[in-house]
């Protein structure tokens, strides 16, 4: 599965486990139509293993943690229960070590479906799955979604309450301590409690933001760098109108036409290939996806290719779209000078995001960037810059299917 992709299930009991090449902790939440818990009763985990129609398995450090979900036993008014993980040891983020979730059908343990989130860096924990209750029907949807302050922050998103470790007492008379009360959950610093050898050093200050953080357009502008990712959000709010995907050329060589043909690739949640929209089919998806038409030779400036997307009325199996650049009548990549893409805003014509392809390869065809519907129904742009062997649009579907 790709982010935001979804399956119907098959099965009523399903189990969803998570394997990383460390421990885990996994757990789940049972979640209303307003995305919170009923009460701590609802986050399932090592300490409170069982709850209505959900529970948790330990893997005992063998085998993968995992959350059993039972769709008949899930009370009204839950409609989604969400699967979390986080690297058992405090503090570790993801970073390297991807964690892959399996969904099996509980009673057979054949597999459903499995998902590696992309991307992870200074994330300590996730959300990784979803299972959830859409028009009477149970599905599995990928995730994905990253938290940087660990499982209590997933905790708190969702409405459970988390205690903080209290701040060391001042140096005054000696008195009896209070027993504290034991909150629903706290933080996994250890399985196994043991008595505290001196009190616990001050909290230490919060930390800033990391530096990776996801790139959105708030600030204007964002020019890419290879492989850079920046989200269609500004004020906190999805981009979701008309783009424009601008893609532009010049020969290498003056003088010399070059003739190349820009086209992008629709795909399903299961990287399957919906449509492509090329010169030689000029609309897609019901005219959500529409190209301005071939240009024969590079020459002129601003941009050779222009393809419209409207974001808000892409059908919702579109979950990503690859945008290419192939050479028909075989001349190379090498042949090619100031190769870009950049996204517009459709309605005023402000250039959002830029991508210029700093490098060339003796290829006839580019996979120059790539959109792709996340969880939350935002979209985000990755510029890619990847050359491949086609020289039809044809021919790139593989190749950008892989890519996804």
């Amino acid at each position: 599965m790709t982010p935001g992709s979804n399956i119907p299930l098959n099965a009523a009991r399903v189990t969803v486990d998570v394997t990383a090449p460390v421990r885990l902790d996994v757990s789940g939440l049972l979640l209303t139509a307003d995305g919170k818990v009923r009460s701590d009763d609802d986050f399932i985990f090592y300490n409170q293993p069982a709850g209505p129609g959900v529970t948790y398995r330990s893997g005992g450090g063998s085998a993968p943690d995992a959350i059993v979900v039972d769709t008949a036993s899930v009370p009204p008014g839950i409609e989604k229960i969400v699967v979390t993980a986080s690297p058992d040891a405090a503090g570790q983020s993801f970073q390297g070590i991807e964690p892959t979730a399996t969904i099996r059908n509980a009673d057979d343990q054949s597999v459903l479906a499995t998902f590696t989130p992309p991307q992870l860096g200074s994330e300590t924990a996730l959300v990784i799955v979803e299972v959830y209750l859409r028009g009477g029907v149970w599905k599995a949807r990928a995730v994905g979604q990253g938290y940087a302050n660990g499982l209590a922050g997933i905790a708190t998103d969702f409405g459970v309450t988390v205690e903080e470790p209290a701040a060391p007492a001042q140096p005054t008379a000696p008195a009896q301590p209070a027993a504290p009360a034991a909150p629903a959950w706290q933080p996994p610093a250890a399985r196994t409690p043991t008595p505290p050898a001196a009190p616990p050093a001050p909290p230490a200050p919060p930390a800033a933001p990391p530096a990776g953080g996801k790139i959105n357009l708030d600030k204007g502008r964002v020019s890419l760098q290879k492989n850079q990712t920046v989200s269609l959000v500004k004020g906190g709010r999805p981009l979701l109108s008309q783009v424009k995907m601008g893609l532009g050329w010049e020969p290498a060589y003056r003088g010399k036409d070059i003739d190349l043909d820009a086209s992008v690739i629709a795909f399903g949640p299961q990287r399957n290939h919906i449509d492509s929209c090329y010169f030689g089919k000029l609309t897609i998806v019901g005219g959500a996806i529409r190209h301005s038409g071939d240009n024969l030779t590079g020459e002129g400036g601003g941009d050779d290719e222009v393809i419209t997307v409207d974001l808000g009325r892409l059908p919702q199996e579109v979950s990503g779209l690859v945008f290419t650049v192939n050479s028909f009548s075989g001349q190379k990549f090498t042949e090619v000078a100031k190769a870009y893409c950049r996204l517009l805003d459709a309605a005023t014509g402000e250039e959002l995001v830029r991508f210029d392809l700093t490098g060339a390869e003796p290829q006839t065809g580019v996979m120059m960037a790539k959109l792709i519907r996340q969880y939350s129904g935002e979209w985000e742009m990755t510029a890619m810059g990847d050359f491949v062997k086609a020289r039809t649009v044809r021919n790139m579907v593989k190749p950008a299917g892989q890519a996804l």
